[in-house]
């Protein structure tokens, strides 16, 4: 007879696989959540999209060179990404192009040089592997590289986390008032790197910035503070993880995508029955007229 613990435990504490899965995407939805609600609040939730096709022709270099170790493609990939954030700055600063359409061109092209460059070496699988990733084969020195990840992303949060808010709020006066406003937005962008490059160690280029923003969405439904925001979607961030690993596991289906859906059922729920959702701001203005 199946019971809650063969079916909500037993997965993870039968098979030492499914158990790395879980603390890896724990991990990253830990650092990752955070930052996507910094990008939502910024108005830069397709820039994460951009940004997380950039890191794709590094990482494909490593694989070119070394074949699927995690190392050289995390290297690699963290090297891209830096590479086209600060192009794609330098050219909206010295050109009339906004940095939203110079990122557009530089993820275009790197998603391009990517595919072409693991097609080179690589096999169709191979291409899969890059693209979508493969949560389920995260070894020891994956996890590693990942808390990595997640404790300077938690060490910058923490420490510049006024200065970081400021930026995202209004950053005209930030920059008016401190010499930090430049230096802050820069380091940013590293952070969001940083953290497209952990969700690609798991889910692959595609699938890396969904476990960013799908949970930030929709905290955004639930609260309007950003620390709170924050909470909430680190919350529904590693619910997605469990749920998402539950539902491959019994049902045989792709680990990756499966997070990445249940991530966006949260936000369709959130959309609907959040206190910021459609149903309660469309009840408002009725109960002002009954009142």
């Amino acid at each position: 007879m199946t019971g809650p613990f063969s079916l909500l435990v037993e997965p993870f504490a039968a098979y030492p696989f499914m158990a790395r899965a879980l603390g890896g995407a724990m991990l990253l939805a830990l650092a990752a959540c955070p930052v996507g609600v910094f990008l939502m609040l910024r108005r830069m939730s397709l820039t994460g999209d951009a940004m997380a096709h950039a890191i794709l022709p590094g990482a494909a270099a490593g694989f070119l060179l070394f074949g699927l170790d995690i190392v050289p493609m995390t290297l690699g990939g963290l090297v891209a990404g830096v590479v086209v954030a600060l192009a794609a700055g330098l050219v909206s600063r010295l050109t009339v192009q906004r940095e939203d359409a110079s990122l557009a061109a530089f993820y275009l092209i790197s998603l391009a040089l990517g595919v072409m460059l693991v097609s080179m070496r690589g096999s169709a699988v191979d291409l899969m592997h890059v693209l979508f990733g493969s949560v389920l084969a995260l070894n020891d020195e994956a996890l590693m590289l990942i808390g990595v990840i997640v404790a300077l992303t938690l060490g910058a949060l923490f420490a510049f986390w006024r200065a970081l808010v400021a930026e995202c709020m209004d950053p005209l006066f930030l920059r008016s008032v401190s010499r930090l406003g430049t230096p802050v937005h820069f380091l940013f962008l590293g952070l969001v790197v940083l953290n497209l490059v952990g969700g690609f160690i798991a889910l692959g280029t595609l699938l890396a910035v969904g476990l960013m923003m799908l949970p930030a969405a929709a905290a955004r439904f639930w609260t309007s503070r950003v620390e709170t925001m924050c909470l909430v979607a680190t919350g529904i961030g590693m619910a997605a993880c469990y749920a998402g690993l539950l539902l491959s596991f019994h049902a045989s289906l792709p680990s990756g995508p499966a997070i990445i859906l249940v991530a966006g059922l949260a936000y369709f729920i959130s959309l609907l029955a959040g206190p910021r959702g459609v149903v309660r701001q469309r009840a408002l203005p009725h109960r002002h007229r009954v009142a």
